[in-house]
């Protein structure tokens, strides 16, 4: 995997159970509210570890958005006062943000999605189906456009190097490695396919899923049926 600055730095992340805080969303203009992460997925973590393996051939079967409660969740999503969240982060600042490029998901029109962790919600960047698009700016990868919906892990560096300086790089990826993993573990769980993938053209992804000029692009996570 293909990783900038100071390389590759991919950690195992334990996923937690509690169900995430915050609310409102329903009620908030713009944003679509989630169902609510379940406490437990009928997979223990030793399980989840085992069966955990990189899938880049998807059927063509819909998530559900259920799944995808789930997945965003894993990945960034508030397990406890204070805004802790399930992947852990130097000095609490979560410079990581997540966009959901949708295509075939049951109860989601298809469009590019950024995660609001408060509230547990999802704000539509665009409509449309992104997928191709982005596979094309993942250097044609198949699997981009296979998957039912991918992942697109950013990272807003400023946030960390306010307090950590040139130490930031190195923080911000560790943390994005530790929220791949988490989606990958939750995948694994749900018995769905997934894999992580950082070849690609930053400045593409960027403009496919909508990214803010801060927001730098870390990892695309195609995710589907196996």
């Amino acid at each position: 995997m293909r990783r900038r600055h100071r390389g590759t730095l991919v950690a195992a992340a334990c996923m937690a159970g509690t169900m995430a805080c915050g609310g409102g969303a329903a009620g908030e203009p713009g944003k679509i509210a989630l169902p609510a992460p379940a406490e437990s997925v009928g997979c223990d973590l030793h399980r989840a570890l085992r069966s955990r393996r990189s899938v880049r051939d998807f059927s063509r079967a819909p998530l559900n958005v259920t799944d995808v409660s789930q997945l965003l969740w894993a990945g960034q999503g508030i397990t406890a006062k204070g805004r802790f969240r399930t992947a852990p982060s130097a000095g609490a600042l979560y410079p990581l943000e997540i966009y959901l490029v949708a295509g075939a998901v049951e109860g989601l029109d298809a469009g590019v999605y950024r995660y609001v962790a408060e509230g547990h919600a999802l704000v539509r960047v665009r409509s449309g189906d992104g997928r191709a698009a982005l596979a094309a700016a993942a250097l044609g990868q198949q699997s981009v456009s296979q998957g039912a919906a991918a992942i697109v892990i950013a990272g807003v560096y400023q946030r960390t190097a306010r307090k950590y300086g040139e130490r930031a790089g190195r923080y911000v990826e560790m943390e994005a490695g530790h929220a791949a993993q988490n989606i990958c573990l939750e995948a694994a769980a749900l018995d769905l396919g997934a894999v992580v993938i950082g070849a690609f053209r930053d400045d593409a992804v960027k403009q496919v899923a909508g990214l803010r000029a801060d927001e730098a692009p870390l990892s695309i996570i195609p995710v589907g049926h196996r």
